[in-house]
């Protein structure tokens, strides 16, 4: 029975973790297009991941299985709840470390990780390589790369539909009243100075700029037309986040008897928007702001492909990470502009290559800990 409490409490601790180095993913391009608002940007993607999580009941179920180790580990350790407690409390940690560092990480990387550490801790060498190779690290290698070409691939397209509907870019000149402090004759210093309005320009910094889009599109502005499908396009990231996270995370509490599949999946919901909620502005800095520059049309097309790769893999119940396809389509883009910060990028890599010995080195310390003090 305790076992099973430690199971519960660590599968919410991962998906508080998961949700906030995740959930403001989708938004991140809302964010650092200037688009809208933090805030704003935050409550849209933790509406659209829970109704994703709630979706995954019905679409992705097929990746429960395959996160519950399965086939990667023998089935009687597969089915002990001191495995699935240690591998959700590796995940977890490495997830929140990263969280806090403000690198955005892949969960599917942690929990392959604490997968393969807790496994060996407690099967040594009877870990599946083969499976680890084709249900897990494939996927997971491809899927950055393929975001990547994708990006540039929809980038370029969009800029020539761009360019050939006579849609320009402008930037914005603010003008407008502001209040000016000039001086008084009178003698008293509380009138010495004296307020009044007047017309002012504001010129600031490059990045605090805005470029907007001017002309129409199929009889639309197409700024605001942009603007719509934009906010549409980071729900559609945050649906599809949804839904191919929950199931993996749910697939720890498989064993819970008494605890449905839809409850399991609405606890895990509750914990991923809590953390996006409350943990969440650290990774959106680095996602919005230090990859690459981006203005609104690139900041839809980025979203346009991760919710495509993103759903497509779901629906075939391939564990990408929606870290990876969403860095990477940002990447491309960013190769493409010629605006890519590569001193972040080269941090980013490093942390997702750490990610996994990180999980692995977690969840073998935790199934330890866990088996010396319950005697699994």
């Amino acid at each position: 029975m305790i076992i099973l409490i430690i199971l519960f409490l660590a599968t919410c601790f991962l998906a508080y973790s998961n949700g906030a180095n995740d959930n403001f993913k989708g938004v991140a391009t809302l964010f650092g297009s200037r688009t809208t608002n933090y805030k704003r940007a935050l409550w849209w993607a933790t509406i659209t991941t829970f109704a994703g999580s709630l979706a995954s009941v019905f679409i992705a179920s097929g990746l429960v299985s395959t996160f519950s180790g399965k086939g990667l580990v023998p089935q009687s350790l597969a089915d002990s709840p001191g495995f699935l407690a240690a591998v959700a409390i590796g995940a977890a940690l490495t997830v929140m470390v990263a969280t806090i560092t403000g690198f955005p990480v892949s969960t599917t990387h942690s929990l392959t990780g604490a997968l393969v550490g807790a496994g060996f801790v407690a099967a040594g060498p009877q870990v599946s390589f083969a499976v680890l190779g084709s249900s897990f690290f494939l996927p997971l290698l491809l899927s950055p790369v393929f975001a990547m070409v994708f990006g540039s691939i929809f980038y370029g397209l969009f800029r020539k539909i761009r360019i050939r509907s006579g849609i320009t870019k402008e930037w914005c000149l603010c003008v407008g009243v502001r209040g000016e402090a000039i001086p008084s004759c009178k003698p008293a210093a509380a009138l010495s100075v004296k307020y009044r309005s007047a017309i002012g320009v504001a010129i600031d910094t490059e990045e605090n700029c805005q470029e907007i889009y001017t002309g129409h599109f199929l009889g639309m502005n197409s700024q605001r037309l942009l603007d719509y499908l934009h906010f549409c396009s980071a729900g559609v990231v945050g649906f599809a986040r949804g839904l191919n996270d929950t199931p993996k995370i749910v697939a720890l509490l498989f064993l819970m008897k008494g605890l449905s599949l839809q409850w399991s999946m609405m606890a895990v919901a509750f914990g991923m928007a809590t953390g996006g909620l409350l943990n969440a502005r650290k990774v959106a800095d680095t996602m919005s702001n230090k990859i690459t520059k981006i203005n609104h049309g690139q900041g839809f097309t980025a979203n346009l492909v991760t919710s495509i790769l993103v759903i497509f893999a779901s629906k075939l119940g391939v564990p990408v990470s929606t870290t990876h396809v969403s860095v990477g389509s940002l990447f491309g883009i960013g190769l493409v502009t010629r605006r890519l910060n590569i001193r972040t990028v080269l941090e980013i890599l490093s942390s997702w290559f750490t990610t996994l010995p990180v999980a692995a080195i977690f969840g073998g310390g935790a199934y330890w800990i866990l088996h010396k003090s319950l005697f699994l």
